[in-house]
């Protein structure tokens, strides 16, 4: 099987395992619950998009950089050694890996990070936190936590 057909396959087999467990909204919940659960999730939706918007414009604003380049800053900055490997970046900043890649290549030419290779496999890469990466962190990070005190506090 050739790699895209394997990734291909594995989401499948992942989709059906997830949602596997996930019963349809007739099986139990009544009409009055379901409205709430809506009301909640709507709720949570809308927080979300003013925190992530508000967080945006004052990452950028402040810092040149945004929601994503800080958490993959957090990320390395509070790590083992100020790096980590390029798929638990993604993980970390809930992104693609196409998404996450065009991330890393960003921050690469902004000077924040550094590919290196991983010594114990040559397939994978190490993504490290430069010094320049270090500070721009060190700068935005009370602006992160007054925007996420004023909005969720």
């Amino acid at each position: 099987m050739h790699t895209h057909q394997m990734q291909v396959h594995s989401m499948r087999v992942h989709h059906s395992r997830v949602h596997a467990n996930v019963r349809p909204v007739s099986a139990g919940i009544d009409s009055g619950a379901e409205e709430q659960l809506l009301d909640e999730w709507h709720a949570l939706l809308a927080r979300h998009a003013a925190v992530c918007g508000a967080l945006e414009a004052e990452l950028r604003r402040r810092h040149g950089i945004g929601v994503s380049e800080f958490e993959a800053l957090e990320r390395l900055a509070t790590g083992p050694q100020g790096k980590c490997r390029g798929v638990e970046l993604t993980e970390a900043v809930h992104l693609s890996q196409s998404a996450a890649s065009r991330l890393v290549a960003r921050m690469e030419r902004d000077g924040l990070v550094e590919r290196t290779g991983c010594p114990d496999d040559r397939r994978a890469i190490f993504i490290a936190l430069t010094e320049a990466g270090r500070r721009r962190y060190h700068e935005a990070k009370p602006t992160q936590r007054a925007v996420l005190a004023a909005r969720m506090g």
